[in-house]
């Protein structure tokens, strides 16, 4: 078997090592005599599962004890009415706009409320961070969103906006566990699992404790309300249960390997070596202004979409996989999540080289 070089922007790379435990498991967790796919969920081997991996997520990111941890279904897109459905009580709430992913947020809480646009940088096809140093954020708005790091657009908020009091909530699908966080700067962090921390179908929600409540907007689902989570500790109903087994063992592997300022440091080398090449000649241009850079995503152009299409074919029968761009920007783009090792990269921009060196 030979695996790939996958830059897939979601579902991604996972580490080797997780899916090498996952297959020896796969027939008998533990000597349970059955896979974590066939278990009950409220069974005892399962409970350690779900209670060791909010344990250790509660460790890698130091997460204070005012702070629910949810493992819930539905992913990204669902948390876009749930947030408003839950959070939303004066029927007002502030939206940065920087990409796809926040205009559907934004665009979902309109239906709930007024969802106010409070900076975008639509003006220059999503390229940079608006400057957040002092939205038009007026009193009576129950919260602030975002969405901190671009998939498709390749962006990052380094500054978290001034939200003059109010909870920020943010949007971490692609930057989740890629560097240390001050989780107590935010009401609520979620991110959906498929980027860098297991399979699609989990969406993990850390929401300070006092945001939790009854007081929803009428019409509320039960399956939508996050105090009926917490209540039944993620298991109201049957939870994505193998894919939180592997994000359980991810989170072991991030904690075997030195956590989240290690792996901070890793990926800044990884993008570093992509960045310096992509700024040190002119075949390829990258799309986003230098200061907003994503450490995860980085999407690039060659100009001429006849040669960028030859370049997407050339690279898959050379083993580097999912490098077109999202239809929306065209291009490339490379994901260089947590589990993307150096040399993969480094491989890349060698092959970036020899393309370049003959098609120019």
């Amino acid at each position: 078997m030979s695996r790939v070089w996958n830059f897939s922007a979601g579902p991604a790379v996972l580490p080797v090592e997780v899916l090498q435990e996952a297959a020896d498991e796969m027939l008998d967790y533990k000597g349970t005599g059955m896979s974590v796919m066939e278990m009950s969920h409220r069974s005892k081997a399962f409970e350690t599962i779900i209670n060791e991996a909010e344990a250790d997520l509660r460790t890698l990111m130091n997460i204070p004890d005012n702070y629910e941890v949810l493992f819930l279904q539905g992913g990204a897109n669902t948390q876009f009415a749930m947030i408003p459905m839950n959070f939303m009580k004066n029927r007002k709430a502030g939206y940065v706009i920087t990409g796809q992913w926040a205009t559907k947020a934004w665009k979902e809480a309109a239906i709930f409320g007024e969802a106010v646009e409070l900076a975008s940088s639509k003006d220059k096809t999503f390229s940079y961070i608006p400057d957040c140093s002092d939205l038009p954020i007026t009193d009576d708005m129950d919260y602030v969103y975002i969405c901190e790091n671009n998939t498709i657009y390749g962006t990052k908020y380094k500054t978290l906006p001034n939200t003059k009091g109010k909870d920020l909530i943010s949007d971490q699908s692609s930057c989740f566990l890629s560097e240390p966080v001050d989780v107590s700067k935010y009401g609520m962090i979620y991110a959906g699992a498929q980027k860098n921390v297991g399979p699609a179908g989990v969406v993990i929600c850390i929401i300070r404790k006092d945001l939790i409540s009854e007081d929803v907007l009428p019409g509320t689902p039960n399956m939508l309300r996050y105090k009926i989570h917490s209540d039944n500790g993620s298991l109201y109903n049957t939870p994505p249960a193998y894919g939180i087994y592997i994000c359980g063992k991810v989170f072991k592997w991030l904690l075997k390997n030195g956590g989240l300022e290690a792996m901070k440091e890793k990926n800044e080398k990884k993008a570093k070596l992509f960045y310096d090449y992509l700024d040190s000649q002119d075949f390829y241009k990258g799309t986003v202004v230098k200061e907003d850079r994503s450490l995860m995503n980085i999407p690039f152009v060659i100009g001429d979409k006849e040669l960028e299409d030859k370049f997407v074919a050339e690279a898959k029968k050379a083993g580097f996989e999912n490098l077109k761009g999202h239809r929306t920007v065209g291009g490339m783009r490379a994901s260089i999540y947590n589990a993307m090792p150096y040399e993969g990269v480094e491989a890349l921009v060698e092959f970036m080289k020899k393309f370049a060196a003959e098609n120019k």
